[in-house]
């Protein structure tokens, strides 16, 4: 039997844009915005008006959650459901409301909220009069919003994320095109990353005169997807590439938040490349001095890449990418559906590396799941029989069960997700639920995996 640790969360995780639907908002995500402006973007024209319901249903979909054994939840705010006027942040009334019965209803229900700030999901108005995250402007009307959520549900949320995954803002907006904008700009990422990292430390500010003021027990912290780089090969130019994309991946968010300081040497790249982030002495220091408590991780798949077959110095536009080339390995396990190599190893690989580089600090696995599309090939007796979920999920526990036992400082695993949800261009291509969701009748019944998984959260661990 493989047991965790004592207090070990059981939880699932998803997030506001992608489970809730717009019903009811007083702003437009460049989600919304983007699908109402071309919805042959997004697979089978499905976009996120109503996503899986849950602003209608999660009266009944908060005790199915507990019926998968669901213990935690990670659940995001909408900034552009919560605030009204994103000027001035006055706040509205509907949507505080909506936040307020979903966290007693989580807590009615013997559910954790963990409740992150931030996901993908930026209100399309501060792109279009402030250039988003390019603005400085907007990293402090984030915080601003930040500490209205500390204000209106800090009473009874005492596990706050400031964003989740800002290294896909990147990717997504500015780097390969799959999330609104579908720009290209190298040297505007760098930037984004700085200014992100910026207002992820202006939020823990607000959260720390906060939590002050209010002699609170609460803890604040960022999630980040983790993603070290293997090199193609022992070769000193594949490791310099395996080393620069885990810099560049990894370490750009991971150094500030849980270390105060960006990589030196990956700084030294940039500024020689010509792209570094504009900066100042004060916002560094703001950086430095608002580090994270806790560490949220998601984990889907490894990295692996090999020296570039260009050279980093030929003429050509910045972009990261110029200086290491994605690398398939052979023979390797792949879930084909999603496109991504499975190796549960990676998992145990990031236990130590916290362990051993980042002060030990309290982390837990906040994302880590299988998406798998037509579902309905494994239905027989009307449930999904969704075994290969099930093996993914044990693999990755072994592997990081196996870093606990090494002593890394792992309290929780999150599965994505709890209920099958929208996922951004993809909809419902594939899905990732431990309850299957019926998108055209709205019904919800737990997958084979649901069950499973609530044996494993009433054990607190499964036979090996």
């Amino acid at each position: 039997m493989l047991t965790f640790p004592k207090d070990f969360a059981w939880g699932a995780a998803t997030s506001g844009p992608q489970s809730e639907g717009n019903f009811h908002k007083p702003n437009q995500n460049v989600f919304d915005y983007w699908f109402e402006k071309s919805p042959d973007d997004f697979y089978d024209g499905v976009g996120p008006d109503t996503a899986s319901n849950f602003y209608n249903d999660y009266q009944k979909d908060i005790p199915l959650m507990a019926k998968a054994g669901i213990k935690a939840l990670r659940t995001s705010i909408q900034w552009s459901r919560l605030i009204k006027n994103l000027d001035t942040g006055e706040v509205d009334e509907a949507g505080v409301e909506f936040y307020n019965k979903v966290i007693d209803c989580l807590i009615a229900n013997g559910i954790t909220p963990y409740i992150n700030l931030f996901h993908f999901d930026l209100p399309i108005k501060l792109y279009q009069e402030y250039s988003g995250w390019e603005s400085k402007h907007v990293t402090d009307l984030f915080a601003d919003y930040a500490e209205k959520c500390f204000e209106l549900f800090g009473d009874r949320v005492k596990n706050w994320f400031t964003f989740n995954e800002p290294k896909v803002i990147l990717d997504g907006e500015y780097l390969y095109q799959f999330h609104y904008p579908l720009r290209v700009d190298g040297p505007a990422s760098v930037q984004v990353a700085y200014n992100l990292n910026l207002a992820s430390a202006k939020a823990v500010k607000k959260f720390n005169a906060w939590k002050k003021a209010n002699n609170s027990d609460a803890k604040i912290g960022t999630i980040l997807n983790l993603t070290p780089a293997y090199p193609a090969t022992d070769d000193p130019e594949d490791v310099k590439a395996a080393h620069f994309a885990t810099m560049w991946d990894d370490n750009m968010f991971l150094d500030p938040a849980v270390l105060g300081h960006f990589p030196a040497e990956l700084v030294q790249i940039l500024d020689d490349a010509g792209v570094l982030w504009e900066s100042t002495p004060e916002e560094l220091k703001l950086i430095e001095d608002n580090t994270v408590d806790v560490l949220g991780v998601n984990f889907y798949h490894p990295e692996r890449v090999q020296r570039p077959s260009v050279s980093p110095e030929s003429l050509q536009d910045w972009m990261p990418d110029i200086y290491f080339d994605n690398y398939e390995m052979p023979g390797r396990v792949m879930n084909v559906d999603k496109g991504w190599e499975i190796y549960p190893e990676t998992l145990y690989d990031i236990s130590i590396n916290l362990k051993d580089n980042y002060g030990n600090i309290p982390w837990f696995v906040s994302e880590n799941g299988m998406g798998v599309s037509r579902e309905e090939r494994f239905i027989k007796d009307g449930v999904v029989q969704d075994d290969y979920r099930i093996k993914f999920i044990h693999d990755h526990l072994v592997q990081l069960h196996k870093g606990i036992e090494a002593g890394s400082n792992c309290h929780g695993y999150f599965v994505w997700t709890a209920i099958d949800c929208w996922s951004w261009k993809n909809a419902y291509r594939n899905r990732y639920g431990l309850i299957r969701d019926d998108i055209h009748t709205q019904t919800k019944t737990l997958k084979k995996s649901g069950h499973w998984y609530a044996k494993l959260s009433e054990n607190n661990g499964f036979e090996e």
